[in-house]
């Protein structure tokens, strides 16, 4: 069987889209998994659609990457994208020409360097992980190349302003997409502190803050990549070798916060894609952790209690789904501030994706680090509904009572405390303190136990037995869950008007 190329595409007669030769517009770091389904998934349809007429040059940000399969494949490869949308079930497949190559800095840096020069360059994208932005004072400007992002792209940008020295316009716009708050301001922080670490100067100080563009991001996809189990499959039924197969969910959203210039530069919206250009993206980010994500992490511990293990299972039991759409719909989308429609639009596509036939999210993999999860998707949705209505909100407070009954283990392990559902052990994992705490606390009360999770500050940043009425009514649920199990307690907040 042929490997994928341009060639064989053309012996085959594919009649997609393809773009096989345009000026290297954006340089990437990071060739993995998520940003080929995501950012150039929407620069090649920016191509097609809108004349965007631009390649991306991919640069792996660690040694050992994926250069010489993404070039040995001339940047080409198979997209899925399998879901459900608006009721329908899709399984559609791109091939994805918006690559054209892929640079291995740890072999040739002066090859990446080289990218500098090339004037039609004009975005950087990136996702180095969360623990990608981070200023690393050991990075020496003389290192081949600097070991952290942020000191690679302060290296790059020096030798692009030696280069066009104070050029207008040959300054960059930069797509941070980490998964950090504020990533792309986070990223030129780092950045500066290298200018000033190098003494690079203040001519070129100056040009990094007035002639670059640092936008922070939003991105919303789940990617689950290379499909190992079915790769032999497809690719007999693609008639090529593909070993860059990549595969994600049917939805994505983009958010990215600059100006409004940047519409033009790009034409995301003359595209029709779901990409917003906005000067703050954090409404966006709001919806996504409140909605998307809270509605994860209020539901699923219940869940698992209840003897549910993936996500796509509790969308199709009518108690745990009318649970989780009455605390998204009743108390979590009145505290948001984005119009009404958008967010009821937003919900229904979570729910959509939370069915989709071809993810098996396992609930004890979104259980992890709850206890962080729980301050930071689902208090603040909880404040916000004792302040606006004076009561505590039914569905969320039982979420509480869930992660409680939950984590009270039976034993602990070095690196897990270990719970007990039914006849089957599973592991809590967590912090270490975390752990600690309910292994001292299991043979607790159910009140005694309640008031101690909830007093305790260094869980939520706060006393949460001030919230009025909060510390009662969990007691109560977490009461319910151990007498009658999570499944009773969800049908009972159902029943409440």
């Amino acid at each position: 069987m042929k490997k994928l190329s341009y060639k064989t595409l053309e012996e085959q007669g594919y009649d997609g889209y393809l773009l096989k030769e345009a000026p290297e517009r954006v340089l990437q770091f990071g060739e993995g998994n998520f940003l080929r389904a995501f950012v150039d998934y929407w620069f090649d349809l920016l191509n097609e659609r809108a004349g965007f007429n631009g390649k991306v040059v991919l640069c792996q940000p660690i040694g050992s990457g994926m250069s010489d399969m993404i070039n040995g494949q001339e940047g080409l490869y198979t997209l899925f994208l399998r879901g459900f949308e608006n009721g329908e079930c899709i399984n559609s497949k791109r091939v994805i020409s918006s690559v054209s190559r892929c640079l291995n800095p740890y072999e040739d840096y002066q090859e990446v360097l080289d990218c500098a020069k090339n004037p039609d360059l004009r975005f950087i994208s990136c996702n180095t992980t969360e623990a990608g932005i981070v200023y690393d004072p050991s990075c020496k400007f003389e290192d081949v190349p600097a070991a952290s992002y942020p000191g690679k792209l302060t290296q790059f940008l020096y030798e692009r302003f030696k280069y066009f020295g104070n050029e207008k316009g040959k300054g960059f716009i930069i797509l941070s997409c980490e998964l950090i708050d504020d990533n792309g301001k986070e990223l030129e922080k780092c950045v500066l502190q290298y200018v000033d670490q190098w003494k690079l100067g203040d001519d070129f100080k100056n040009w990094v803050k007035e002639e670059n563009i640092f936008c922070s991001t939003l991105v919303d996809r789940i990617v689950t990549g290379y499909p190992r189990n079915e790769a032999k499959q497809i690719c007999e039924e693609l008639g090529y070798e593909d070993n860059l197969i990549d595969t994600g969910e049917v939805f994505g959203f983009w958010v990215i916060e600059g100006p409004d210039t940047l519409k033009e530069e790009l034409p995301f919206e003359k595209a029709g894609l779901p990409i917003i250009i906005c000067k703050d993206h954090k409404p966006y980010k709001q919806r996504k952790v409140r909605i998307l994500n809270g509605a994860h992490t209020s539901m699923v511990l219940g869940a698992y209690l209840a003897g549910q293990d993936i996500i796509r299972d509790c969308m199709n039991d009518d108690v745990i789904s009318r649970f989780m759409n009455k605390t998204i719909y009743d108390e979590i989308i009145p505290t948001l501030t984005l119009p009404e429609r958008e967010l009821k639009d937003f919900a229904s596509a979570v729910r959509e994706r939370f069915n989709n036939p071809f993810v098996d999210h396992a609930l004890l993999s979104i259980s992890l680090n709850s206890t962080s999860k729980w301050k930071a998707r689902v208090l603040p949705s909880l404040k916000g509904y004792v302040e606006k209505s004076g009561e505590v909100p039914a569905c969320i407070s039982a979420s509480l009572a869930f992660y409680i009954q939950f984590y009270t283990g039976k034993r602990l392990k070095e690196d897990a405390l270990v719970g007990v559902r039914g006849e089957n052990e599973y592991e809590i994992k967590d912090d270490r303190f975390v752990l600690e705490f309910f292994a001292a606390h299991k043979n607790d009360n159910s009140a005694d136990l309640a008031k101690a999770v909830l007093s305790n500050s260094k869980f939520w940043g706060e006393d949460l037995t001030l919230i009025p009425g909060l510390l009662e009514t969990v007691t109560d649920d977490l009461a319910m869950v151990r007498e009658h199990g999570s499944y009773e307690v969800m049908k009972n907040c159902l029943a409440r008007a």
